[in-house]
Order: C-alpha cells, then structure tokens, then sequence
C-alpha cells in the first residue's frame, strides 16, 4: 500500500461536551447560555436529499444537461475524460442521490442512537473536536464527532468504540471522503480515512454499489454546470467560465502532485485533498506539491 505523503497536525479546540438538546438560549446560569447549532462533520459527504430543489429538478436539470453536452459544443471548457465520466450518470441522477441521502441520513441516525446509547438507558454526549478553522461559509462548526466517555471507560474501551462517527460514515460507503485544505486531519487519521474509503470503494459498500453514483460534490457540481451550460447557450460561450462551476484543485495524497480542478477524475476517490484556488499558492509551500504532468 502507497504511504499517505501529507503530513498535517492541526491544532483544533476541544470543545465542551455536547449533551441533550436544550431550547436557544436556555441560561445555565446567568452569564451561560446553551445554543443549538448545525456541525459540519470534517472530511466527509454525504449523498444530498434536498439540494436546489430536491428529486424531481435534479432530475429535470440533469436530464437536460445531458441532452446539452451531446448536442452542443462545449469541448473548448469542458475536459472531455470529465465529460465521459459523468453522462451515464445524468440520467435520473436525481432520484438515486436523493434515495442515497436518505439512506445516509438513516444509517447515521441508527449510528447515533445505538453509539450513544449507554446500558442504563440514557444517552452519551457527543465529543466535539472542532477544526482549526471554526466554521464554515454557512455558519456551522466544522468538527470531528464521537461518543464521549469518561477517564474511566477511556481505560477499557476499544478502538472501535472510540472510532468518530465521520470514520464510521467512510467506512460505511455512505459518506464519500471531501477533505479541504487547510482543514486536514492528522497524518495517522488521514491514513484512517484513506483505507475506510477504499474498502468501501473496492467492495462495493453503500453508495458505492451504485456503478453511475455520483457523489455528492459531484452532483452539486452538476448542477451548477447545468445552469453554465444554459448560460453558455444563452451567450454562446461568451460570458462562462469555468469558475462558475468547479474551482476546487485535486491533490493525490500519496504523491504530492497537483490537478487542475476539472481533471479531480485523474486521481482515485480514497486518494484526493481539495484545495481551493485561493489557498494553492500557500498550500503548494506548506505541503511540497508538485504539477501533474
């Protein structure tokens, strides 16, 4: 098996426990109040079930796209082994992203109620290790979540108690792995993360069965270059960019070596980091990467 080549040790902030659910603004005391908020689990994606729309426009849309991108001329910004690659997957994309989100969300639901279950009837709270960068554009705290235990269980549990429900989803085939610089996880997690998704690639597993899965990123990525390709047809060609609808850079986390953002399909799913092209130039430097050929 090829060595992980990046090494990353973030800090992160260890955060509070999180417990039962309590109203916005429930005081402890007079200067503490409790919150709800939405976490972003680090490093992983899930199939969605309501993006722009839901089944039926992802359908719709998607459907077109296909019809776009087999009568139109889009080659001169459309890389064509990306083109390949995703016109089986238009049809009816809709409905088996939403169908593999709602069996995600339902793996995971199961995941929370048995993990976090304890012997007395009542429930663990959720340990939270929240990112370097705290939040995302959204609002939502970007973290790594788990049953938390006391001092005293840490003792005796195993290893595959201790494991972060982001893990669990990887290893499930239920989540695919979306790791963006320069929120990385440590080399040995990373390492983790890795074998999880192969395993899950290779034997098929959850959303992985599906041989015209798209994954999540994918398919938002769809949709938007279905609103350029309309924009295109509109303004043949003048006003598009390629920025309107993908923008990440593609890392092989086992050679170092740097993708242009639509060529992502050159490196394989368990391999790849995500770098925004704002942050390439810093994470050229800080990670030693070098140019695909």
């Amino acid at each position: 098996m090829e060595k992980v080549q990046i090494f990353w040790d973030p800090k992160g902030i260890e955060l509070d426990r999180l417990g039962k659910k309590s109203k916005s603004g429930d005081p402890a005391d007079g200067d503490t109040p409790y919150v709800r908020m939405p976490i972003r689990m680090l490093g992983i994606d899930t199939p969605e079930t309501s993006y722009q729309g839901g089944e039926a426009t992802g359908n719709n849309k998607l459907n077109e796209l296909k019809t776009l991108l087999e009568t139109g001329n889009y080659d001169n910004w459309i890389d064509p082994a990306f083109k390949a690659h995703i016109l089986p997957r238009l049809v009816n994309a809709g409905t088996r992203q939403i169908s593999q989100g709602q069996q995600a969300k339902a793996f995971f639901k199961n995941l929370l109620d048995t993990r976090l279950a304890k012997p007395n009837g009542t429930n663990r709270s959720l340990f939270v290790l929240a990112a370097d960068e705290h939040f995302d554009h959204y609002g939502r705290l970007l973290a790594y979540i788990a049953p938390s235990f006391t001092t005293t269980e840490l003792a005796t549990v195993s290893f595959d108690e201790r494991k972060t429900f982001n893990l669990l989803l990887l290893e499930s085939g239920w989540a695919s792995s979306i790791i963006i610089y320069p929120n990385l996880p440590k080399n040995s997690d990373l390492r983790l993360a890795r074998t999880a998704v192969k395993n899950a690639v290779e034997n098929d597993l959850g959303a992985w069965a599906d041989p015209l899965m798209l994954t999540a990123y994918e398919y938002r990525m769809c949709i938007k270059l279905y609103n350029a390709c309309k924009k295109a047809k509109a303004s043949n060609g003048f006003f598009v960019k390629e920025s309107d609808w993908v923008q990440r850079y593609c890392i092989d986390i086992t050679t170092l070596k740097v993708y242009n953002p639509q060529h992502y399909l050159q490196v394989q799913p368990y391999n790849r980091l995500f770098i925004w092209g704002n942050d390439i130039r810093k994470a050229v430097g800080e990670l030693n990467l070098i140019a695909a050929e």
